[in-house]
């Protein structure tokens, strides 16, 4: 039995920077061999986008977020030559992963229509800002502009100013929608014989993320207000600043609410008409809400947590990163992993936080330097001899 989950799965990844790496990261800690085709000297633009740079590398953090568990193999794929490898490696692949502006690779022969004729099992994703067709289709993108363009941006923030999401989160779930896609066209091919082509929009992907904020809108058609750190549901469910830091609180139905208003020594609040169930407590938001503010200013927030625990209210610090991973709790599931790496020594690594039982996710490789695996997989997949490698690379083929 195999070890891993997508042991016997080979994915070319001729993308670059964010969504589409980050899904082709998840196929490989899953166990796919993934090959990253990067360009002769320069490599993914990722690569440059620091500082920080890890340790003795002009690496930044930034790629290493998305690319471990990878080969990295340099083409230049605007050379004929360089076309012809990409192709001989594509023949003997399961995916291809890219994300070239619509309508970029076909140019090269190396779009799906092309790919597919040496191999109609392949599983072909291509990720763009807008999709393959549609007025947009041939725009630049990036994620800033698709939280914007989506409307998340519009439900983020405080009522006077929209604000995008700290972490660059259409890429990120892009980057899932993505996995999940070729997970499922894998299986359609394992049962068919076929492959096909994936069609991924990261504005597509935006607008799906608002779930049901989109749906309070279809629905009502009220157009959502932005509530900084306040939640959409039952009331609480945001952030309280205590008598030193801060926390989020939620206690949304009526059975939580009853719970913190014990822990409070507020019972009174539950006898009070306007605050006595969730959907009038949501009703009096205004009244309410200063009502608990100044509750909360009673008690510092490790006070506050502790008899929150105790009354089995859901709560929760706000953390700033060193607090992130000195959490018990985050120590505890092992988010965070250390490798060796040969240039920059121990390197720290998010971990996957998928938990098998079967196929457990437990090699972590680091992100791979500039073509450090180009001799190798050409020799391997494209049968490139030495004499032949030398040759390319004195060419700037590879």
């Amino acid at each position: 039995m195999p070890s891993t989950a997508l042991a016997g799965i080979r994915v070319l990844d001729l993308s670059r920077v964010l969504a589409a790496p980050l899904a082709t990261q998840m196929l490989a800690d899953l166990g796919a061999e993934v090959i990253k085709v990067e360009r002769p000297g320069t490599g993914d633009d990722s690569r440059t986008y620091g500082p920080p740079f890890a340790h003795g590398t002009d690496t930044a953090a930034f790629y290493l977020s998305c690319n471990r568990n990878k080969q990295s193999v340099t083409v230049n794929h605007a050379t004929a030559e360089g076309q012809e490898l990409i192709r001989a490696l594509a023949a003997r692949s399961d995916v291809v992963v890219e994300n070239f502006r619509a309508g970029t690779l076909a140019k090269y022969g190396l779009d799906h229509e092309s790919l597919r004729e040496l191999d109609p099992r392949l599983v072909y994703l291509s990720v763009t800002g807008f999709g393959q067709t549609g007025p947009y289709a041939e725009r630049p993108g990036y994620d800033g502009i698709f939280q914007a363009m989506s409307g998340m941006m519009s439900v983020s923030g405080h009522p006077e100013e929209p604000m995008k999401v700290g972490v660059s989160m259409v890429d990120i779930l892009t980057g899932l929608y993505a996995s999940t896609a070729v997970l499922a066209a894998l299986r359609h091919r394992d049962m068919t014989g076929e492959g096909q082509f994936i069609d991924l929009s990261l504005l597509d992907c935006g607008l799906a993320s608002l779930s049901h904020f989109a749906m309070n809108y279809l629905v009502s058609g009220e157009v959502p207000q932005r509530r900084g750190n306040g939640g959409y549901g039952g009331i609480p469910s945001q952030a309280f600043m205590c008598e030193d830091k801060p926390l989020f609180l939620v206690a949304g139905n009526d059975k939580q609410f009853a719970a913190f208003c014990a822990a409070a020594d507020r019972t009174d609040l539950l006898h009070d008409e306007r605050f006595a169930t969730t959907s009038a407590r949501i009703t009096h938001r205004e009244e309410i809400l200063p009502v608990l503010e100044a509750i909360l200013r009673t008690r510092t927030r490790d006070a506050w947590l502790t008899v929150l625990d105790e009354h089995d209210v859901p709560a929760g610090p706000y953390n700033e990163m060193p607090e992130v991973f000195a959490d018990p709790q985050i120590q505890h599931r092992e988010m965070l992993v250390e490798v060796d790496d040969p240039v920059s020594g121990r390197l720290p690594l998010l971990a996957n936080p998928i938990r098998f039982t079967a196929t457990p996710v437990e090699d972590y490789v680091p992100p791979p330097r500039l073509g450090q695996h180009t001799a190798d997989v050409l020799g391997r997949l494209a049968e490139v001899t030495e004499e032949r490698f030398s040759e390319l690379r004195g060419r700037g083929v590879v």
